[in-house]
């Protein structure tokens, strides 16, 4: 006999797990795409957006204005790309009689969003992980090696005669001199993150030949060292393992390095590496293009917690990064 589907009236966006979930991505720490690439609220799933030569904003055109005459003009051109939002979508169910056999009947509900809201971020995550933090996206890339440096590679970061803080800062000129726009923050694997704590270089500047006790570089040390505003170290794992089969984690962002720019305030028309359109328009969804619904599936005896989420994460400029690949061992 087929399973009865919910009527209409039995589906309704729920507001406040809606407000839960959006209060857990804002607090969700362990995952980085959301900062790598700013959340940019949408209207429409799919459209267009406007595209720079940021070569012509750099030129110095401005002439000296001779009396009864007309000011020398200057202009730039615009190019079109596309976004699409995908809807990604999961759900779990509470059983009536898991809810009545619970000490707080409706925390299940909450509980319920937590754990589809980790689960979506763990997509997003490995989307970025897969798609942008990997080779051949970016404009200027870089190979760490272990000795031996030849052309544009350097010794990766584990190496204790290695020059991270040269490294990073050479990246940054590199990029604002294509560019005009100064990175801001950087994305770290975990062990390139361990390894750049452990550096005798990072340790002894951060020290600053202080003997009384070990000098701890955290991330606000990192930023200040390599003058970035943020260091976004990406901490969440995956476990690809199927159901029921031994857990295999791992952690999502491989050993690399990724300097972006991003802007303060992200904007349609405003340059960044990156940014992850969020469809706001779909209805019930917040700025993060991210709502609950609830259904009752009566011959379940159950009701249905659904989360849904509609992103796309675009690579909006591939000069305003620079990609380390293999960064440690």
């Amino acid at each position: 006999m087929p399973m009865n589907q919910p009527s209409r009236s039995d589906v309704h966006v729920d507001r406040p797990l809606t407000e839960i979930s959006i209060a857990f991505l804002q607090s969700a720490d362990t995952f980085v795409a959301d900062k790598a690439y700013p959340i940019l609220p949408v209207s429409k799933q799919s459209d267009s957006y406007f595209t720079y030569d940021r070569g012509m904003f750099n030129r110095d055109e401005a002439e000296e204005l001779a009396p009864g005459t007309r000011a020398a003009a200057a202009n730039y051109t615009l190019s079109t790309d596309t976004y699409s939002a995908k809807v990604w979508a999961l759900a779990k169910d509470i059983a009536d009689q898991v809810r009545a056999n619970a000490d707080s009947p409706l925390s299940l509900d909450r509980e319920a969003t937590e754990f589809l809201v980790v689960k979506m971020l763990i997509r997003k995550e490995r989307n970025f992980a897969a798609n942008h933090f990997v080779t051949g996206k970016w404009t200027t890339e870089r190979a760490g090696v272990a000795s031996g440096v030849t052309g544009t590679q350097f010794l990766r970061w584990d190496v204790a005669s290695s020059t991270p803080i040269e490294d990073v800062r050479a990246a940054i000129r590199a990029v604002q001199v294509l560019t005009g726009f100064r990175p801001d923050r950087i994305v770290l694997g975990r062990a390139v993150y361990d390894a750049l704590l452990d550096h005798p270089d990072i340790i002894g500047r951060i020290d600053r030949g202080q003997t009384s006790g070990p000098a701890v570089a955290m991330k606000d040390s990192l930023a200040a060292l390599f003058e970035l505003k943020q260091i976004l170290v990406m901490d969440a794992i995956y476990n690809s393992a199927a159901e029921g089969a031994t857990n295999v984690h791992a952690f999502i962002g491989a050993s690399n390095a990724l300097l972006l720019y991003t802007p303060a305030s992200p904007g349609l028309m405003t340059p960044s590496a990156g940014y992850t359109f969020a469809w706001s328009g779909l209805l019930g969804a917040g700025a993060t293009g991210t709502r609950m619904l609830r259904f009752r599936m009566d011959p379940e005896h159950s009701d249905l917690i659904e989360i849904q989420m509609s992103f796309d994460q675009k690579l909006i400029a591939a000069d305003l990064g620079y990609f380390f690949l293999d960064a440690v061992s």
